[in-house]
């Protein structure tokens, strides 16, 4: 394998690994750090529908300045002189956008949105990653709890 190869081959896993290391929990049962001490607002309520939805990934600098990085070492493996300058610009342009998509892509969660008429007599509708341990069903008594701005629903 020749040098170029195996950079770009190193560039794209490092790439890869920080960009799922981007990825932050959405689901809730995930707290951050500043809201692990901080006292929650808790309301009721019930479960009126759910509906699956897609949460859209991250969108960034990393995914962009990774896949140019890989786009222009791939693209100045190609030709010479001025046709070698030529493909690592346009090997650096394509590999950032398509770096910035890989990163959206890697990202992206499944999400349910969650409509809860609350004991005060207001419907609200709160969005959260889709949680295995916690299964929804119309009709369930749920914890509205928030903290620092941030809703979550639990059982």
């Amino acid at each position: 394998m020749n040098r170029s190869m195996l950079l770009l081959t190193a560039l794209f896993t490092s790439a890869t690994l920080a960009l799922t290391g981007c990825a932050s929990n959405l689901s809730g049962s995930s707290y951050s750090r500043d809201d692990a001490r901080a006292v929650q607002n808790v309301r009721m309520g019930t479960i009126e529908s759910l509906r699956l939805v897609q949460i859209e990934g991250t969108k960034t600098p990393i995914g962009t300045l990774a896949g140019a990085a890989v786009g222009g070492i791939a693209g100045s493996s190609i030709g010479g002189g001025r046709g070698k300058t030529i493909t690592t610009i346009l090997g650096g342009v394509a590999g950032g956008a398509a770096g910035s998509a890989v990163e959206e892509g890697v990202t992206r969660s499944q999400g349910v949105e969650i409509v809860v008429r609350e004991d005060s007599g207001a419907t609200r509708a709160y969005v959260q990653a889709a949680d295995p341990a916690q299964q929804f069903r119309v009709g369930d008594r749920v914890r509205i709890l928030t903290v620092n701005g941030a809703s979550r629903v639990a059982i």
